[in-house]
């Protein structure tokens, strides 16, 4: 008998569970809202546990191939002075782009899987599917359905900025000050990966005037990076994260990535957790032969985890956006590097 699962989001959770059920015999279907798959967009990290997942739906070979490798970064001061540095040789992570990360995850599916610019179907129309995956990020509409709107993201009190300019960057650094932050990654296109982020009310208008404002008396490789940003290689964004959900399900739908827990990006983690969750409720599916039993599983394995992660991410920005407490924050971060 042939499983079948409506996935609902062709984003990167949807199109790495789809991948996955797909391999082990299951009939897909994914709904994506948009026309085609992206054409631009910024780095994401892919650290060891994303890069076990992408392994286990066969892209992560893929993924190194294409991606940046990071081993070591730099925390820093607005001057330029060394806070501490993060050594990773023991835990390589890959930057790549979230184009070429969807492209990868999408250039196997079988023609006619993923249903572009087809919004989702409601869940009552979706009744004679085994499994109901709602993939469908941070404003997930299945989300509302399955709990109502109390559930709603709520502002973490940063917006952010992040962009992309011609170059070749071989190190990662971020910049720390009272409430604002820069860091500057590679990533593959040979371009080079940036990202700024204030606290401020949401809804805040500034572009790259303001930001090259804010940001200009910062260190030499901030400004050369601003000055070489353009306004169409640029996104900007209020910062969100998820409450705690009772459960990521609900009969036979199971939420994942950001439709059940968006968190701040400071750990960067969220595009990491989606294929965790992916390929945990696909393996989970695929084990099972109960349906509820399995999307019980998942559940339980996921949703303490990640919401750990959602707490650790806002955490790390009251951290790295400190004023009173950042001579404390420095000596800790030098310690722990072994600097002090």
């Amino acid at each position: 008998m042939t499983h079948s699962a409506a996935v609902l989001g062709g984003g990167i959770g949807g199109l790495a569970v789809a991948r996955y059920l797909s391999r082990a015999g299951w009939h897909v279907d994914v709904f994506e809202r948009a026309d085609t798959l992206p054409t631009s967009g910024t780095a994401l990290g892919m650290w060891p546990q994303a890069l076990d997942a992408l392994d286990a739906i066969g892209a992560g070979d893929r993924v190194r191939t294409l991606g940046s490798p990071q081993h070591r970064g730099s925390l820093l001061r607005p001057d330029g002075s060394l806070i501490g540095t993060i050594d990773n040789r023991d835990r390589t992570a890959y930057l790549l782009s979230r184009p070429a990360l969807l492209a990868t995850l999408a250039e196997t599916l079988p023609d006619g899987m993923i249903s572009f610019g087809t919004p989702a179907p409601t869940l009552d129309a979706l009744t004679d599917r085994d499994v109901v995956i709602g993939a469908d990020g941070l404003r997930s509409p299945t989300r509302t359905q399955l709990f109502g709107e109390k559930f709603e993201p709520q502002y973490v009190g940063a917006t952010a900025w992040r962009g992309w300019v011609p170059g070749h960057r071989d190190t990662v650094s971020e910049t720390w000050d009272t409430d604002a932050l820069f860091g500057i990654t590679p990533r593959d296109g040979e371009l080079v990966n940036w990202f700024a982020c204030i606290r401020t009310d949401a809804g805040h208008p500034g572009g790259l005037d303001f930001l090259r404002s804010r940001f200009g008396s910062w260190h030499a490789d901030v400004r050369a990076v601003l000055d070489a940003a353009t306004p169409d290689a640029m996104l900007h964004h209020d910062l969100y994260e998820s409450p705690a959900l009772p459960s990521y399900v609900s009969g036979t739908t199971a939420l994942l990535g950001d439709a059940a827990h968006a968190m701040a990006p400071n750990l960067g983690r969220g595009a990491c957790e989606a294929l965790v969750d992916a390929v945990t409720l696909g393996r989970f599916l695929t084990a099972d032969t109960d349906i509820h039993t399995a999307l019980r599983r998942y559940d339980r394995t996921r949703r303490p985890a990640t919401r750990r992660l959602v707490r650790g991410s806002r955490a790390m920005s009251a951290v790295a956006m400190t004023g009173r407490l950042r001579p404390l924050r420095d000596l800790t971060v030098r310690l722990a590097a072994g600097l002090a």
